[in-house]
């Protein structure tokens, strides 16, 4: 049986598991549904962050977001690519971390969500992401190291 007793893990703050703001990509609000449709693509990514210009959290896109945007009612109109905004398509009500966090927090939304964005400070400014997967290992990690 799991006894998860001790509230070491659930108290540590997140700062340590996130992934740098740097490595994580991303979209401004005011860039094209067509840029956005290809950053997404060539990363490979479902979601990404939408960052305005003072790189503070805006929401999140992905590509059924953009899709949806440019289906007519015979065919796909890709023509609209260029003249839709991120702002007009991305989800702007997103659960979000902050760097000051713990790891219960962190644990509490990631259920519904493959990664977290995280904030930094009063203004929002973006951090980087706490993936599902970082979230799973902590978890691993204490669960077998309490084991012994």
């Amino acid at each position: 049986m799991i006894s998860l007793n001790n509230r070491a893990l659930l108290d540590m703050p997140i700062s340590d598991f996130i992934i740098s703001s740097e490595k994580v990509a991303h979209v401004q609000s005011g860039n094209s549904a067509e840029h956005a449709l290809l950053v997404l693509t060539k990363t490979g990514y479902s979601s990404i962050p939408v960052l305005d210009v003072k790189y503070r959290l805006q929401g999140l896109l992905s590509i059924k977001m953009i899709t949806e945007a440019i289906l007519g009612l015979e065919r796909i109109e890709y023509d609209k690519l260029a003249s839709i905004k991120v702002e007009d398509v991305m989800e702007s009500e997103v659960a979000y971390l902050k760097t000051t966090d713990t790891f219960q927090r962190a644990l509490d939304l990631v259920i519904n969500h493959a990664f977290l964005c995280v904030v930094d400070g009063e203004e929002g400014t973006f951090a980087g992401i706490m993936t599902r997967r970082v979230i799973l290992k902590q978890l691993k990690k204490y669960i077998y190291s309490n084991e012994k």
